[in-house]
């Protein structure tokens, strides 16, 4: 029961640390970010990949190990509705994780990054559509654990 709990309350922790690193990024972004607005969203965006790995490693620990057993979740479509969600998200956010890294040689020098208008718009959509994502993903979850359409 203690360690059911740790590993819901992991879960809860990293996919809220997902979200609120996202809302940093996207609040934060712009087409002239400053040198620490850069730096908060280098952060942030590493947090994002480490709270990422923490809600699968723990995720899938719930799944076969805690709560109610891998069978319910397998057979829920909310389940799966999202697991795809989440890594339509992580496929995402692939594009704006190297354009964050790529700034690493100007940040590291003091400077803030330069960015091209196309670069900041398709960025500043994929924000927009991994926060929709979030929320598709969480209304999933809530759906999923009441068991609808089980």
């Amino acid at each position: 029961m203690i360690a059911s709990s740790l590993f819901a309350f992991l879960h809860f922790v990293a996919a809220f640390g997902i979200v609120a690193t996202v809302v940093v990024e996207w609040l934060t972004f712009s087409k002239a970010p400053s040198l620490a607005e850069a730096r908060r969203i280098q952060m942030s965006d590493r947090w994002y990949g480490i709270f990422a790995g923490v809600i699968l490693i723990v995720g899938f620990l719930r799944v076969y190990y805690f709560e109610k057993g891998s069978e319910f979740y397998y057979s829920s479509p909310f389940f799966r509705v999202k697991l795809l969600l989440f890594l339509v998200a992580g496929l995402l956010s692939i594009y704006p994780t190297v354009k964050f890294i790529q700034w690493k040689k100007d940040t590291a020098q003091g400077c803030a990054p330069v960015i091209a208008d196309k670069e900041y718009s398709t960025i500043a959509l994929i924000l927009k559509i991994e926060m929709v994502l979030f929320l598709g993903m969480l209304l999933s979850a809530s759906l999923m654990a009441r068991g609808v359409l089980q």
